[in-house]
């Protein structure tokens, strides 16, 4: 490594992000330029302000532990661009940006404008299905409370989406700049204009269906088309569904998260289905047909005779649709002997009578099983 950023911010390599930023904020104290007049102050600063880009970071961090660079494998596409100059993933704008809350206010043109369009938030439910309507897929219909941008003043909280001028506080942009003496001196801040709230517009006569706010609050019916095969667990997104943006920003998502009744008899593991049955000793003796259950309807298992029990069935494309695929999961069976609770005096006879005649010799596992006993 070119630089040890752990030994420059004076912190261990299991540091907690508490631990870095309180190291950063000390350093960054101590030597900014405003406050440490000394010739190698300057140079220290931006060494700090470098290593805290890096550590504050936890994919760069990541890289930096891994590779010794913060973009990874190839260290010296980190400091240059093809081109020359900084990289733009450079630490320098996430040093100084938090640098900035540190002295209470922004420098410059460095803070971000109040004006900036913001995407929606967006909103998660949970809905339940039955096995049923998972395996085959369905279509619902779900009512949403969402914020959605006012159409009659198109999002402007003004009257008929006209009944409003540019701020001049601000000139439009959303933000005012303005000094103030601070321990550092005088410094430049941003901050959002109270005379338009960061609109960048006043309102000369407000929106009568939104009140001026330019949203309005909802109750959304929104039909979802849901594929065959979805699973307990999974996500479905439908995007621009949910909360409307502000300032012309794009409306958020909505995510739909899945919650699958378990059927009686089969078992889902993705799209194969496990079932074990419990069947009379006999149909595995002599063989026989049984009946299984499917998604949809049953099907007929034939058992050959002298099925072993714990023989296990594999019904290929019996099993889940593949998510928008037109291939099937694999039903798989197994099929498990039972004995019955009692036997009547006959019964007892006859099976005593073919238990003597077969012998252990025709038993293999259990005939093995007496030989290691003694």
């Amino acid at each position: 490594m070119a630089k040890n950023y752990y030994d420059i911010l004076g912190i261990e390599k299991n540091a907690s992000a508490d631990d870095i930023k309180s190291a950063y904020r000390r350093l960054a104290k101590k030597y900014h330029p405003d406050v440490n007049k000394t010739p190698e102050a300057a140079e220290k600063f931006k060494e700090v302000s470098e290593a805290y880009g890096v550590l504050s970071d936890p994919t760069k961090k990541g890289n930096y532990d891994q590779y010794g660079s913060a973009e990874g494998p190839n260290p010296s596409d980190f400091f240059r661009g093809a081109n020359g100059g900084f990289h733009s993933g450079s630490f320098d704008f996430g040093g100084f940006e938090d640098l900035f809350n540190i002295f209470g206010g922004g420098f410059g043109g460095g803070a971000k404008k109040a004006s900036m369009a913001q995407r929606g938030q967006d909103i998660r439910i949970q809905m339940t299905l039955s096995f049923e309507e998972a395996v085959f897929g369905c279509k619902k219909e779900v009512t949403i409370p969402k914020i959605e941008s006012c159409e009659l003043c198109n999002g402007t909280g003004a009257k008929n989406g006209t009944k409003y001028t540019t701020c001049k506080e601000c000139n439009g942009s959303g933000y005012v700049k303005y000094t103030e003496d601070t321990l550092f001196g005088r410094v430049v801040k941003t901050g959002v204009c109270k005379a338009c709230n960061g609109t960048g517009r006043k309102i000369l006569e407000k929106c009568d269906e939104c009140n001026g706010d330019g949203y309005n609050k909802v109750n959304k019916a929104v039909t979802l088309n849901i594929p065959a095969g979805i699973d307990n667990g999974q996500v479905m997104t439908l995007r621009g569904e949910g909360n409307a943006g502000l300032r012309g920003g794009q409306n958020g998502d909505l995510q739909v998260v899945f919650k699958v009744k378990p059927h009686k008899l089969l078992v889902r593991d993705g799209f194969d289905l496990y079932l074990k049955v419990h069947v009379p000793f006999y149909t595995l003796l002599l063989g026989g047909e049984i009946e299984i259950p499917l998604p949809s309807g049953t099907t007929a298992l034939k058992i050959p005779e002298l099925t072993q029990s714990n023989t296990v069935f594999k019904l290929k494309n019996k099993g889940i649709k593949h998510l928008n695929k037109d291939s099937y999961g694999t039903l798989i069976v197994q099929v498990i002997a039972e004995s019955p609770k009692k036997l009547s005096k006959d019964e007892k006879k006859k099976l005593t009578e073919i238990s003597d005649s077969l012998g252990n010799s025709d038993f293999a596992k259990y005939n093995s099983y007496l030989k290691d006993m003694k």
